[in-house]
């Protein structure tokens, strides 16, 4: 059965009240939609907090599920409006939050395309450090808008039609987003190159 019939099903059987199909779905997408939040949120804790009210609303609405979208596009418009919520409720946060995590910075500069850049390797970017702190010091150079359209497209492979319609942007609008989105990763990326060198330079060596 393919991965979006599967996902229709255990939506179903979780709007009959059924919580192994509950357990089912969190194992499928519970890292897809961490990595999500993580670009969404303004710490690991925040976006924790989240993920489990994302898969707690998916249990009180999925009755309202229709199947006109992929269980996984479904539930990353529950993740993006419980990322809103926890943004609201958590005092002190900053109102445009960054990327703590540094992996999840790797994995997503990687798959914003940048791998595919004129001289770039992306197996060098995860095995240099200094490749790593390049990717690390550009992406916190991104506003979480950026960060979101890369994660959906490039990250999490959702077509421009979903990804349009889980942001309510027209097709165009987009596209537009997404291709300035790529262009100031690049950007941030040249930037962010003498510092990360002058910071590897400082790392003290055996």
């Amino acid at each position: 059965m393919p991965d979006e019939d599967q996902d229709r099903e255990l939506i179903l059987a979780i709007a009959q009240g059924r919580p192994e199909a509950l357990d089912a779905l969190v194992d499928r997408h519970q890292a897809r939609i961490l990595r999500y939040l993580r670009a969404l949120t303004a710490s690991e804790q925040a976006a924790e907090d989240a993920l489990q009210e994302t898969f707690v609303a998916a249990w009180r609405g999925a009755g309202g599920y229709r199947g006109d979208a992929p269980g996984r596009a479904w539930l990353l418009g529950l993740a993006r409006r419980q990322a809103a919520r926890t943004w609201r409720r958590r005092a002190g946060e900053p109102d445009h939050p960054t990327l703590l995590d540094e992996q999840s910075d790797v994995e997503l500069g990687l798959a914003a395309g940048w791998g595919q850049a004129e001289g770039v390797d992306p197996q060098a970017a995860l095995e240099s450090w200094q490749e790593r702190r390049r990717l690390h010091a550009a992406l916190e150079r991104l506003s979480a808008e950026d960060r979101e359209i890369l994660v959906l497209r490039d990250l999490e492979q959702l077509s421009g039609a979903e990804v349009a319609a889980l942001l309510e942007l027209s097709l165009p609008a987009q596209k537009s987003r997404l291709h300035r989105a790529r262009l100031r990763l690049m950007a941030a990326l040249r930037e962010a190159e003498p510092a990360a060198a002058k910071a590897d330079d400082e790392v003290p060596h055996g």
